[in-house]
C-alpha cells in the first residue's frame, strides 16, 4: 500500500510497498512526489485521479507475477486527502465465481 497526498507526495508506504520499491529507495520515498517516479501517461493518470476523485484499477504482469492494482481516493472525513494504491498479487490460476 502506497498513500500520497493531494499534491502527489508519498506520506504512507506499507513495508512491502517499501521492498517493492527499494531500487528506487524504498522508505525513503515518503515524502518525495510519486510524479517524478512516472512516465508522462501515467502521470497524466495520476493527475486526473487527483483532480476527479476517479479510482484506477487494473491487472499487470512482471518478471511473472500478475498483480491486482486498484488505485483509489483517499477520503477522510468525507474529504479527498489524495490517492491510496494497493498492489496485490493474484495467483495464475485464481478461481472466478459469478454469485447472484
Amino acid at each position: 500500500m502506497t498513500v500520497c497526498d493531494m499534491h502527489g507526495k508519498i506520506v504512507e508506504m506499507n513495508a512491502r510497498a517499501a521492498e517493492t520499491f527499494g531500487r528506487y529507495g524504498g522508505a525513503q520515498l515518503i515524502g518525495k512526489n510519486l510524479r517524478d517516479c512516472h512516465p508522462p501517461k501515467a502521470n497524466a493518470i495520476i493527475g486526473r485521479m487527483l483532480e476527479t476523485g476517479e479510482s484506477n484499477i487494473y491487472t499487470i504482469e512482471k518478471k511473472g507475477v500478475r498483480k491486482l492494482i486498484y488505485q483509489s481516493p483517499w477520503i477522510e472525513g468525507g474529504k479527498r486527502m489524495g490517492l491510496v494504491e494497493l498492489s496485490l498479487e493474484i495467483p495464475e490460476n485464481m478461481p472466478h465465481y459469478i454469485r447472484d
